[in-house]
C-alpha cells in the first residue's frame, strides 16, 4: 500500500500485482490505511479482472496489519487464494515498492491532486491505459504486461500476485 498527498489529505492506493507480468490485476483507493481496502483490491482482481477464477493462487504481501487481518483472510478463503507473507527484506515486496516509485516517478510527482476523487480517476485511468497497456517493463522483455501476458501460454494456477 501506497499514499498519495492531495489538497483534501492523504489517499491511500492498495494493489494486486501479477508477479509474472507486473500487471496491475486490481487496485482500490481509500481515504483510511486499513484491511477493506486490500480486501476491495483483492475482490477487484478476483471478481473483475480474471472473472473470479483465482483459486489456487498465491497473494504474497508484506506482514502490515491490514494482511494479517480477519478481513483480509477470510476474503482470501471466500476466492481460495493462498496467503505468503514475506520475511523483512523479501524480494516479492520489491515488486510492490517499484511499481509504487513508477506510478509517483512517472506520474504522481508532476502533477498536484485537489481532491481524492481527481486523484483515483487520474491514477485509475493511469493504471488501466497507461502503465498495463503501454508502459514497457525490462521483465516483460520490452513489452507491456498485457502484450506479456498475450505473448505467452502461461496457466492461472502458475501465477503469484
Amino acid at each position: 500500500m501506497t499514499e498519495i498527498a492531495t489538497g483534501e489529505g492523504k489517499l491511500y492506493l492498495a494493489t494486486v500485482i501479477d508477479l509474472y507480468s507486473r500487471r496491475i490485476l486490481g487496485y482500490a483507493m481509500g481515504d483510511r490505511h486499513d484491511a477493506d481496502l486490500v480486501v476491495a483490491a483483492l475482490n477487484n482482481m478476483a471478481a473483475v479482472t480474471r472473472g473470479g477464477n483465482v483459486a489456487g493462487v498465491i497473494f504474497n504481501s508484506d506482514r502490515g496489519t491490514e494482511y494479517c487481518s480477519s478481513d483480509f483472510a477470510r476474503a482470501c478463503a471466500r476466492w481460495k487464494v493462498h496467503q505468503s507473507m514475506g520475511r523483512v527484506g523479501s524480494c516479492f515486496d520489491a515488486v510492490a515498492e517499484a511499481t509504487f516509485s513508477t506510478l509517483k516517478v512517472e506520474y504522481v510527482h508532476r502533477r498536484q491532486f485537489r481532491t481524492r476523487a481527481e486523484a483515483r480517476i487520474k491514477i485509475a485511468t493511469w493504471i488501466t491505459d497507461f502503465y498495463n497497456h503501454r508502459r514497457r517493463h525490462s521483465v516483460c522483455d520490452g513489452r507491456s504486461p498485457i502484450d506479456y501476458e498475450r505473448s505467452r501460454a502461461w496457466p492461472l494456477e502458475a501465477q503469484a500476485v
